[in-house]
Formats: C-alpha cells, sequence, structure tokens
C-alpha cells in the first residue's frame, strides 16, 4: 500500500497527511497543536466518538515536559494501529455476498472482485440477483464479457432469493472457485429490502456452508459519517464481515475506516479508486496508517 495514498488518494493526502507532517516537525507540541489535531481528526471523519478516544490517550502523554512532535507520531501511530486492530478481514471465501446501497459502486466492485479473482486463475461465477434494476443485470453482464467469466441472470422483478438458488447449483456442479453475488440496494423501501437480504442469507446458507461466505458491505466513501448509517442497517441484516470504501479517489477523506471498526466492529477489506478493473486495493491496516501519518 506504499505510494498509493500519495498517487491516488490525493484528497486524503491534503486533508490529512500533509497537516500531519507539519505537526510531527514541531520540537514542542503547543495546547493549541493538539486542539490541531483534534481537528484534523474531525475534518478526516474520524467521528467525534473516536477522535475522543484517540485523543485521550494523546492529552496524557502531552502533559509530561519536552512533549514533541516525533512523539507525538509515535503515540498517534500506535492509537491507530490498535483501533485497526481490533477486527481485521479475513478473506479467501469462495463465496462472496455484496450488500449496499444503489449508487455505493457495489457492480462495479463486483467486476474488479471478478477480474482480481480471474487474474489469479480461479473460475468465477457472477449471480445477478438485483432483480429489480434493470440497468444492474444488464451492468453485470457486461462486466462479466469483460472479465470473461460466467453469469447467472433472473428475469426483471423475479425473486432474488431464486437467483442465487440456481447461482449456488452451477457453482457447485460447475466446479466454480468463486461465486459472486450482487443484491439490491433500495434503501426507499427499507423494510423490503431487509427481508429479502434475510432470504437470500437463508437461502445461501442451506446450500454452501457458512464458513465459505463472506458478507462485503461497499460505501460510497465520499459519504463520511453518513456511511455509518448504512453500516449499521445493513449488519442487521445481513451480518457484515468486512466493508469496501470506494470512489476514494473522488472527497474521501479516509479517517472513516477508525469509525467503522471501532464503533461497528466491521473491517475494512478493501478500497476502490477509479473505474478500471484494477482500480481496487485489498486493505492492510498497519501500512495505511504508516502512510497516512507519513
Amino acid at each position: 500500500m506504499f505510494g498509493f495514498i500519495k498517487k491516488y488518494l490525493t484528497n486524503i493526502y491534503t486533508v490529512i497527511s500533509s497537516k500531519f507532517g507539519a505537526l510531527f516537525a514541531k520540537a514542542h507540541v503547543s495546547e493549541a497543536d493538539l486542539k490541531e489535531l483534534e481537528r484534523i481528526l474531525l475534518e478526516a471523519d474520524v467521528g467525534v466518538p473516536t477522535t475522543r478516544y484517540i485523543m485521550q490517550t494523546i492529552l496524557q502523554a502531552a502533559s509530561k515536559p519536552e512533549f514533541s512532535g516525533s512523539d507525538l507520531k509515535v503515540i498517534l501511530q500506535k492509537e491507530l494501529k490498535e483501533i485497526l486492530a481490533l477486527k481485521t478481514f479475513e478473506g479467501n471465501k469462495p463465496v462472496i455476498l455484496f450488500v449496499g446501497v444503489n449508487g455505493s459502486g457495489k457492480t462495479t466492485t463486483i467486476a474488479k472482485y471478478a477480474h482480481l479473482h480471474a487474474k489469479q486463475g480461479k473460475k468465477v461465477l457472477i449471480a445477478a440477483a438485483d432483480t429489480f434494476r434493470a440497468a444492474a443485470t444488464e451492468q453485470l453482464v457486461l462486466w462479466a464479457q469483460r472479465v470473461g467469466c460466467a453469469i447467472v441472470t433472473g428475469a426483471p422483478g423475479q425473486d432474488p432469493a431464486a437467483v442465487v438458488f440456481r447461482a449456488c447449483q452451477q457453482f457447485k456442479e460447475n466446479h466454480f472457485d468463486v461465486l459472486l453475488i450482487d443484491t439490491a440496494g433500495r434503501l426507499q423501501t427499507k423494510v423490503n429490502l431487509m427481508n429479502e437480504l434475510e432470504k437470500i442469507v437463508r437461502v445461501l446458507k442451506k446450500h454452501v456452508a457458512a464458513q465459505q461466505i463472506t458478507t462485503l458491505l461497499t460505501i460510497d466513501g465520499m459519504l463520511g459519517q453518513n456511511s455509518l448509517h448504512q453500516a449499521k442497517l445493513f449488519h442487521a441484516a445481513a451480518p457484515v464481515d468486512g466493508v469496501v470504501l470506494t470512489k476514494m479517489d473522488g472527497t474521501g477523506k479516509g479517517g472513516i475506516v477508525f469509525a467503522i471498526v471501532r464503533e461497528f466492529g466491521i473491517a475494512i477489506a478493501a478500497m476502490t479508486h477509479g473505474e478500471s478493473l484494477d482500480a481496487l486495493k485489498p486493505f492492510v491496516a498497519n501500512e495505511y496508517v504508516d502512510e497516512l501519518i507519513g
């Protein structure tokens, strides 16, 4: 991940990394500097609860004489790494269920995961189970053709669980290595959507062992603190194993990863940073922190 933030996530580098650097260069950290650090964390979407948690430890250390910017860097680095260590993503499972609201980048993220696995020589199957948004199926069919993988689709308005059922059959009968499942994200019909997801999970677990399934939530990285509501909502319907933060090359500020892990106990799985099939970066916590603080 080294060089990734500076090269691809320029907004994060500007909002966080460059400002941290100015604080770390100080021979002595003042009370005003600590307030500036708190402001940077809040502007970076770390959120109020997690920022307060981080600042508690730093304020205790700063009470000692001769507290320098380099001391601040060491403590901040340690605190951020410990937060991300609370929940780490366990990948490499053959079945991935993707959830997330419409517009969160879910369809293109599925394409990127299909491409990633196909490059590794794996036989990939996609299940287009968002049958209520015609464009979702059409987009996935095009992506499947580009990647060169198989896809199971359903008729418009068909029960999504029926599509998942057929996909599970093909996955087992034709010995696919990976099954990627798209789902709907119509938050305007929240109750129906959550019931639908719960049914999909029940069908999936009847045909595939639970230990083979990973659920990934795609979140638009530009939403900031608003993304926490989505995490809570989807985690209740289909317990989420990891979050993929999408569109991080836009105005995403990067601090949201710490709030997601600490406040919801959900690991960060990956980030996307563009439209190309290769624009997917698996998340490595320690490397992310090291690069974030410079």
